[in-house]
This record gives structure tokens, C-alpha cells and sequence, in this order.
């Protein structure tokens, strides 16, 4: 879907989710002008907010599952597994890295464990921080 179509979607939500219109809007811009490495470190900043999310549902209701923001962190994190540039010389162990995170995910998506969501978000957070460093 493109993102003008998304824009005008986002716009015609009802106002009880009008920060979240207003965050896709901003989200779109930002990955429409994004290049490389950028367009990485935006995917690492919404997988770690999307589980910082999913987590803190966990506290307001523990037996509930947060599906959306786990699905939200599970497409991402298969995203960046399948975009990971051929010639990286580390390719193969980011596709691991990102495809075991993404099982991860997938499996609290079922039956969310608190435990395993963190880990997963400080993985990416880590690696969040090592594609700020200089």
C-alpha cells in the first residue's frame, strides 16, 4: 500500500487513535527518505518500541497477549532477516540473529512469556546502540 493511501487511512481513523495515525504519518515520512543503514536503525528503533509496548500491556494485564504490538515486532524482525545486504560480511549471522529473534517473537505471540519478550527487546536494543556507534 503506499503511503499517501496510508496517510489518508490513518487520517480517517476515529480520534481515539489519533496519536497513532499521527505516529504512522511520521513513521512513513521517515522510512520514505531513509536510505541504507538508516532505514535499518528506524526498524531496530520500532522493534524495540513495538516489544517496550508489548511488555508494558504485560504489566497492565498479565494473562492478556499483546498480538498486535508482538506482530507489529514479528513483521519487522523478519523484514530485517530477509534484507540483510548479500555482500555484509556479516550476513549470515544477522540473517540467524534476526530470524531467531523472529521465532521468538512468533512463539509469545501464542502464549506471551514477559522473560523471553525482554530478551528479545534488549537483543535489539544492543544492536540498536552497536548501528549508532560511530
Amino acid at each position: 500500500m503506499n503511503s499517501g493511501l496510508r496517510t489518508i487511512e490513518a487520517m480517517m481513523m476515529p480520534e481515539r487513535n489519533a496519536a497513532t495515525a499521527y505516529r504512522r504519518v511520521e513513521l512513513d515520512a521517515r522510512i520514505e527518505a531513509a536510505r541504507g543503514s538508516e532505514l535499518t536503525r528506524i526498524c531496530l528503533e520500532e522493534v524495540v518500541a513495538a516489544l517496550g509496548q508489548a511488555l508494558a500491556a504485560l504489566e497492565r494485564r498479565p494473562n492478556a497477549n499483546p498480538r498486535e504490538s508482538l506482530a507489529r515486532a514479528h513483521g519487522i524482525a523478519l523484514w530485517l532477516a530477509l534484507s540483510v545486504d548479500p555482500a555484509n560480511p556479516v550476513r549470515d549471522a544477522l540473517v540467524q540473529f534476526y530470524g531467531g529473534l523472529a521465532s521468538v517473537i512468533r512463539r509469545n505471540m501464542v502464549r506471551a512469556v514477559p522473560d523471553e519478550i525482554a530478551g528479545a527487546r534488549g537483543d535489539f536494543a544492543d544492536l540498536l546502540e552497536a548501528a549508532k556507534a560511530p
